[in-house]
Protein backbone atom coordinates (compact mmCIF):
# COMPACT_ATOMS: atom_id res chain seq x y z
CA UNK A 1 0.00 0.00 0.00
CA UNK A 2 1.40 3.57 -0.94
CA UNK A 3 2.13 6.59 1.73
CA UNK A 4 -0.83 8.47 -0.02
CA UNK A 5 -2.84 5.85 -0.13
CA UNK A 6 -2.66 5.11 3.72
CA UNK A 7 -3.21 8.92 4.47
CA UNK A 8 -6.43 8.82 2.36
CA UNK A 9 -7.09 5.76 4.42
CA UNK A 10 -6.13 7.10 7.89
CA UNK A 11 -8.03 10.54 7.18
CA UNK A 12 -11.39 8.99 5.72
CA UNK A 13 -10.92 7.05 9.44
CA UNK A 14 -10.96 10.20 10.88
CA UNK A 15 -13.93 11.64 9.11
CA UNK A 16 -15.60 8.56 10.64
CA UNK A 17 -14.71 8.90 13.70
CA UNK A 18 -15.89 12.39 14.00
CA UNK A 19 -19.08 11.75 13.14
CA UNK A 20 -19.84 8.69 15.83
CA UNK A 21 -18.02 10.32 18.65
CA UNK A 22 -20.18 13.47 19.18
CA UNK A 23 -22.84 10.74 20.27
CA UNK A 24 -20.87 9.42 22.95
CA UNK A 25 -19.31 13.01 24.26
CA UNK A 26 -22.23 15.05 26.46
CA UNK A 27 -23.93 17.64 24.59
CA UNK A 28 -24.88 20.48 27.10
CA UNK A 29 -27.48 22.56 24.99
CA UNK A 30 -29.39 19.41 24.07
CA UNK A 31 -29.56 18.81 27.86
CA UNK A 32 -30.20 21.88 28.79
CA UNK A 33 -32.95 22.65 26.11
CA UNK A 34 -34.57 19.30 27.05
CA UNK A 35 -34.48 20.16 30.53
CA UNK A 36 -35.90 23.16 30.35
CA UNK A 37 -38.89 22.11 27.99
CA UNK A 38 -39.66 19.71 30.35
CA UNK A 39 -40.09 22.42 33.10
CA UNK A 40 -41.72 24.70 31.00
CA UNK A 41 -44.52 21.32 30.20
CA UNK A 42 -44.94 21.46 33.95
CA UNK A 43 -45.43 25.13 33.98
CA UNK A 44 -47.65 24.90 31.71
CA UNK A 45 -49.88 22.13 33.75
CA UNK A 46 -49.64 24.05 36.68
CA UNK A 47 -50.82 27.37 34.60
CA UNK A 48 -53.61 25.55 33.23
CA UNK A 49 -54.95 24.55 36.74
CA UNK A 50 -55.12 27.77 37.61
CA UNK A 51 -57.33 28.79 34.07
CA UNK A 52 -54.80 30.59 32.36
CA UNK A 53 -54.49 29.32 29.30
CA UNK A 54 -53.03 32.18 26.31
CA UNK A 55 -50.13 33.18 27.74
CA UNK A 56 -49.08 29.55 29.17
CA UNK A 57 -49.59 28.31 25.73
CA UNK A 58 -47.54 30.94 23.58
CA UNK A 59 -44.78 29.92 26.43
CA UNK A 60 -45.90 26.23 25.87
CA UNK A 61 -45.06 26.76 22.27
CA UNK A 62 -41.86 29.13 22.69
CA UNK A 63 -40.20 26.82 25.50
CA UNK A 64 -40.14 23.42 23.66
CA UNK A 65 -39.08 24.69 20.45
CA UNK A 66 -36.30 25.44 21.87
CA UNK A 67 -34.93 22.04 22.10
CA UNK A 68 -36.91 21.15 19.09
CA UNK A 69 -34.68 23.25 16.99
CA UNK A 70 -31.24 22.03 18.92
CA UNK A 71 -32.14 18.39 18.03
CA UNK A 72 -32.86 19.70 14.69
CA UNK A 73 -29.64 21.61 14.48
CA UNK A 74 -27.42 18.24 15.21
CA UNK A 75 -28.69 16.54 11.98
CA UNK A 76 -28.15 20.08 9.82
CA UNK A 77 -27.18 19.19 6.15
CA UNK A 78 -24.41 22.36 6.42
CA UNK A 79 -23.01 24.22 8.64
CA UNK A 80 -25.73 27.20 7.40
CA UNK A 81 -28.59 24.88 8.04
CA UNK A 82 -26.99 24.37 11.15
CA UNK A 83 -26.46 28.24 12.36
CA UNK A 84 -30.28 28.71 10.93
CA UNK A 85 -31.68 26.27 13.62
CA UNK A 86 -29.40 27.55 16.26
CA UNK A 87 -30.12 30.88 16.13
CA UNK A 88 -34.19 29.80 15.68
CA UNK A 89 -33.85 28.06 18.66
CA UNK A 90 -32.32 31.59 19.99
CA UNK A 91 -35.39 33.40 18.89
CA UNK A 92 -37.57 31.27 21.00
CA UNK A 93 -35.40 31.28 23.92
CA UNK A 94 -35.88 35.18 24.32
CA UNK A 95 -39.15 34.64 22.96
CA UNK A 96 -39.71 32.53 26.18
CA UNK A 97 -38.00 35.16 28.45
CA UNK A 98 -40.92 37.75 27.30
CA UNK A 99 -43.59 34.99 28.15
CA UNK A 100 -42.52 34.84 31.54
CA UNK A 101 -41.85 38.23 32.27
CA UNK A 102 -45.64 38.69 31.40
CA UNK A 103 -46.38 35.84 33.47
CA UNK A 104 -44.35 37.31 36.32
CA UNK A 105 -45.76 41.21 35.78
CA UNK A 106 -49.30 39.44 36.15
CA UNK A 107 -49.41 37.67 38.87
CA UNK A 108 -49.52 33.83 37.66
CA UNK A 109 -45.99 33.14 38.49
CA UNK A 110 -43.73 33.86 42.00
CA UNK A 111 -40.53 36.10 42.45
CA UNK A 112 -38.95 32.74 42.88
CA UNK A 113 -40.53 30.80 39.91
CA UNK A 114 -39.90 33.53 37.35
CA UNK A 115 -35.77 33.69 38.73
CA UNK A 116 -35.48 30.02 38.16
CA UNK A 117 -36.99 30.02 34.61
CA UNK A 118 -35.10 33.50 33.69
CA UNK A 119 -32.01 32.49 34.90
CA UNK A 120 -31.93 28.67 33.27
CA UNK A 121 -33.29 30.78 29.88
CA UNK A 122 -30.64 32.95 30.04
CA UNK A 123 -27.98 30.46 30.31
CA UNK A 124 -29.30 28.79 27.20
CA UNK A 125 -29.13 32.23 25.05
CA UNK A 126 -25.86 32.68 26.43
CA UNK A 127 -24.59 29.09 25.03
CA UNK A 128 -26.89 29.25 22.41
CA UNK A 129 -24.95 32.36 20.99
CA UNK A 130 -21.57 31.17 22.14
CA UNK A 131 -22.30 28.24 19.75
CA UNK A 132 -23.62 30.31 16.71
CA UNK A 133 -20.53 33.27 17.01
CA UNK A 134 -18.19 30.39 17.02
CA UNK A 135 -19.46 28.92 14.54
CA UNK A 136 -19.69 31.76 12.21
CA UNK A 137 -16.38 32.30 12.82
CA UNK A 138 -14.90 28.92 12.24
CA UNK A 139 -16.60 28.77 8.88
CA UNK A 140 -16.55 32.32 7.51
CA UNK A 141 -13.40 33.37 8.95
CA UNK A 142 -13.72 37.03 6.59
CA UNK A 143 -17.14 37.95 8.65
Amino acid sequence: MNYELCVMNCELFLVLLQKTIPTMRRNVIKEKSFKFAVRIVELYKFLSERNEYVLSKQLLRSGTSVGANVRESINAQSSADFIHKLSIAQKECDESIYWLELLYKTNFISENEFNSFFNEASELLRILRSIILTTKQRYNPNS
